[in-house]
């Protein structure tokens, strides 16, 4: 952890494109989030290149209960790269965003690194109010936790 940056990883014993076909499809992140913000995606389509937005419901006590966000897709590279900007529905993206990379260890296992970056978040007031990170490195391991049961089955 850095001041403004998380990163998590860990060895998921499952191909890349298995993986990758779980965190491409935002219908799923329900289950992958060890946060309990997300609550459920509000008909996205698979990620599928750099600019699609998927949005999620949302609840936490950051944000007054329930909330919406759309997630703009900022990195893009099948079977190793998916990353997004987060914003309140309808907002700018304020600067925070989600990275997940992905390392094949051979045929039939992933390095999965995750990261929660916050370094391009600019604005005091928003840096103040929402007191960064607002998910812990626990909570993202846990994320990898429900990750690998995901794509393993177990």
């Amino acid at each position: 952890m850095t001041d403004n940056k998380i990163t998590v990883e860990r060895t998921i014993q499952a191909p890349t494109a298995d993986v990758f076909d779980v965190l491409s499809n935002p219908e799923r992140h329900v289950e992958l989030d060890g946060s309990g913000f997300v609550k459920g995606d509000i008909g996205s389509n698979r990620i599928q290149q750099v600019g699609d937005v998927f949005t999620m419901d949302m609840t936490g006590p950051h944000m007054g209960g329930d909330y919406q966000t759309d997630n703009t897709v900022t990195g893009y590279s099948p079977n190793q790269l998916l990353a997004w900007q987060t914003a309140p529905a309808g907002q700018e993206p304020p600067g925070w965003q989600w990275v997940w990379e992905l390392e094949a260890e051979g045929s039939e296992a992933t390095k999965v690194r995750h990261t929660y970056d916050w370094s391009n978040v600019t604005d005091q007031d928003l840096l103040q109010k929402l007191s960064f990170p607002l998910v812990s490195q626990a909570q993202l391991e846990d994320t990898l936790t429900n990750l690998d049961q995901a794509v393993t089955g177990s």
